[in-house]
């Protein structure tokens, strides 16, 4: 089951058949992103499956985080400004559309 929150949707360990018939495994995968801090802005709708790490996403504007670790599937929303706080190194398969 999907939880929103500021516009982000997480399926937190969806099952393998939700992951096979979206194709996240034929995604491209990110390069892993080391524990950092740093701002970013989606220029289009943004769907990724973490396979590993730990992530803190805040949005601008807000104290409150998004948190995000392997197993889930995250849509962020175009045009979403935000932080990742990333406290464990992520590699995650990524599909970007309009």
């Amino acid at each position: 089951m999907a939880a929103e929150k500021f516009g982000i949707t997480i399926e937190k360990n969806p099952p393998e058949s939700t992951l096979t018939q979206l194709g996240v495994r034929n995604w491209p995968k990110w390069d892993l992103i080391p524990p950092s801090k740093f701002p970013w802005t989606f220029s289009t709708k943004e769907s990724c499956y973490f396979l590993e790490g730990k992530v803190k996403v805040y949005p601008d504007g807000s104290d409150e985080a998004v948190e995000i670790e392997a197993g889930d599937l995250v849509v962020f929303p175009k045009g979403l400004s935000c932080t990742w706080d990333v406290s464990v190194s992520v590699d995650k398969h990524y599909f970007r559309s309009e």
